[in-house]
């Protein structure tokens, strides 16, 4: 059966190409400006039309604004020139560079010298600021003049009323003030020239002809970066956003063109640029979580000619890049390593109850349920495992196993679940990935399940009903897509009646069941299972001593056949405690222990006997009688007295887990679970 669709695979769809708009109109210039203005504007125009096309407006504040905004709603406005407040006005209401109409110092001195003409007494009234130079005019040619500048009409007004009562006869200055002075009875002469109209217009062409380079440079990186899988923002020096691509639009929810040019900080703190403005260092791959989204992180400084400028975000989906990267794996992989042993294949045997195990494998993996695989240590709960992930749908997704006996309650949360960052002391810089969501669309081995405790119990039964992990210090789950195998040598029912298991989790787990039978309930698979183990230490021996040695290592797997036969005819009156394990560990002892001068002796049933009597003892009928006398031997057949012998086997070891195993024929995972206790 198929996995189901994963949202995440909605990620890495190619977008379509971000198409830009070809210039191919010249540069569209409005010039805006009342009366006398307007008809310098008007008369001007004709002059640049081969470049660019002028729209004269003979309006002013309000009405211009609304007036530029309507026709760059019919077709894109590239530059606005006006002269004195109305130019100021502009500025502060549209997005559209506005060039003002300047006035020189040869425009003044020609203004003031046509004002004496007319009066001692010469009132400047000037937009925004005193003229520049002014008193070098009154010292070379000895005016009288008395400057004032305005914001506004009415304080323009007030201006000129104010010279009049002074003693002014003429006033120099912008429309505004010598429309004003004229009202008042003044005689008024008009600051700007034609030349400074004219200089005006060609500055707007300029910067036109600039801003469309700009313009088409911006939409061919646009072009580029809305085809990159990365999500890309970049800022200027305040943190206003310059671009954004359409991935990283498509994980924020928004349209790329809507937080253009707000400041990132304000509309997405978690991605904020500003300690990198501020710090000029780069930060990368951190783990930031965004619009319940965890996304990797890398955050640059621009700089251009030793200024810093701006600075850029980049970010990555961790689905996608664990994605790849299992596809890499995958693709350069030798092609002997997807036959491995965690195959079914690798369930060796041809009895009733390995061909029931092998057949239940097989249906359950067309399945994506639950699987619950009961059974002693050691009997190959594990290879079932994996080869039901093998041979199902997610066979290319990863397979991870925990073992939940191996752990503390507070380690295995953090394991499973993972944990933010700054969750608890010594929680890693960025937080880290649980195994739920490593192995998202994989399989999750969940291994001695029924020594998990029961706060972690509460919440894998959340996983498995929700389908989503909450991280330690978390606060939003993140949805993971798994397969779920559990496996245990408890017997569940016994614990949920105890009360250390929960009876809601073990209807969870139990849907498909397996039961993994001991070597002893299917003896005659031991001659096959026997000649795989030991095919298999023969092959992992012979490639470690490389191709030089390999005939002799085919020579010593012929010879040692009279010692496998030996230990085939001695197996079946063991009870093999230790399952298929233990058996792999006698195999692997004997390939370690026996020489090439014990295999040239060995000609007899009797020698043969002889060898594998004095290297694995617990294979003989009598030595198995006498385990009970035996204090460097665990009886297992009785339970009484099994903590107070591992305890003297550890102590005979000096606390040695692993060297007490062995001499006692177990695992270490068999020797915890007997000094546990039940």
């Amino acid at each position: 059966m198929p996995s189901p669709p994963d949202p995440a695979d909605d990620l890495i769809t190619p977008l379509p190409a971000w198409r830009p708009t070809q210039p191919s109109a010249p540069p569209r210039i409005v010039a805006v400006g009342y009366r006398r203005i307007n008809k310098m504007l008007q008369e001007l125009a004709p002059d640049v039309a081969d470049r660019a096309g002028v729209d004269v407006l003979d309006v002013g504040f309000e009405q211009a604004v609304a007036r530029v905004k309507a026709l760059q709603a019919q077709q894109p406005v590239d530059v606005v020139v006006a002269a004195g407040s109305n130019g100021g006005y502009l500025r502060q209401h549209l997005d559209v560079p506005v060039v003002l109409v300047k006035v020189g110092g040869f425009d003044l001195m020609q203004a003031l010298s046509q004002a004496r003409r007319l009066a001692d007494r010469i009132g400047l009234v000037t937009y925004e600021g005193m003229a520049p130079d002014l008193s070098r005019f009154d010292r070379l040619f000895d005016f009288d003049v008395a400057q004032r500048s305005y914001r506004t009409e009415d304080e323009a007004r007030a201006c000129v009323r104010e010279l009049q009562q002074a003693g002014v006869g003429v006033v120099v200055g912008s429309g505004v003030a010598v429309d004003v002075a004229e009202q008042l009875g003044l005689p008024g002469l008009f600051l700007y020239s034609m030349d400074a109209v004219r200089a005006a217009l060609e500055d707007a062409v300029d910067v036109a002809r600039a801003a469309r380079i700009e313009q088409a440079k911006r939409e061919r990186l646009n072009t580029i970066l809305a085809q990159v899988s990365d999500g890309v923002i970049a800022v200027d020096r305040d943190e206003r956003i310059l671009t954004l691509n359409p991935r990283m639009a498509q994980w924020l929810g928004v349209a790329p063109t809507e937080w253009l040019g707000q400041v990132l900080g304000r509309v997405c703190p978690e991605l904020s640029l500003q300690a990198t403005l501020q710090l000029g260092q780069p930060e990368l791959e951190s783990i930031e979580r965004v619009k319940g989204k965890a996304l990797i992180v890398s955050r640059q400084p621009i700089v251009e000619q030793g200024v810093l400028t701006g600075a850029v975000l980049t970010a990555q989906d961790p689905i996608s890049i664990q994605r790849v990267d299992r596809h890499i794996r995958a693709r350069i992989q030798p092609h002997q390593a997807a036959r491995s042993r965690y195959e079914l294949a690798g369930f060796v045997g041809r009895s009733e109850a390995a061909r029931r195990v092998q057949v239940l494998a097989e249906r359950c993996a067309r399945s994506p349920a639950t699987v619950l695989l009961l059974g002693e240590s050691g009997t190959g709960k594990e290879l079932v495992a994996q080869g039901i992930h093998r041979a199902s749908e997610r066979r290319d997704m990863p397979f991870v196993a925990v073992n939940c006996a191996a752990m503390s309650e507070t380690l295995l949360e953090s394991e499973l679940f993972g944990y933010e960052e700054g969750a608890f002391t010594g929680a890693r810089r960025g937080g880290k990935v649980g195994l739920f969501e490593a192995a998202h669309r994989g399989t999750i081995f969940l291994d001695e399940i029924g020594e998990m405790p029961l706060p972690l119990q509460t919440r894998l039964l959340r996983v498995l009903q929700e389908r989503e992990v909450l991280r330690v210090g978390a606060t939003e789950p993140v949805p993971v897509q798994v397969r779920v195998i559990a496996a245990t040598h408890r017997d569940l029912a016994a614990r949920v009646e105890q009360g250390v298991f929960r009876l809601d989790l073990y209807y969870r787990l139990n849907i498909l069941r397996i039961e993994v039978p001991a070597l002893r309930e299917r003896l005659e698979d031991l001659p096959d299972i026997a000649q795989a183990l030991m095919q298999r230490h023969l092959a992992r021996l012979s490639a470690a001593a490389g191709a030089a040695h390999r005939s002799a290592w085919l020579h010593r797997a012929q010879a040692f056949s009279p010692l496998l036969a030996a230990l085939l005819r001695h197996a079946p009156h063991h009870t093999w405690p230790g399952n298929v394990r233990e058996l792999d560990n006698v195999i692997e002892r004997l390939l370690a222990c026996v020489s090439d001068e014990d295999l040239a002796v060995l000609h007899t049933t009797e020698q043969a006997d002889k060898l594998l009597h004095g290297l694995a003892p617990e294979v003989f009928p009598a030595e198995v009688a006498s385990q009970a006398a035996d204090p460097q031997r665990l009886n297992w057949g009785v339970t009484q007295d099994e903590k107070r012998r591992i305890e003297a086997m550890l102590a005979a070891c000096d606390g040695d887990r692993a060297e007490a195993a062995r001499r006692l024929g177990i695992s270490r995972t068999t020797l915890w679970r007997k000094l546990k206790g039940p």
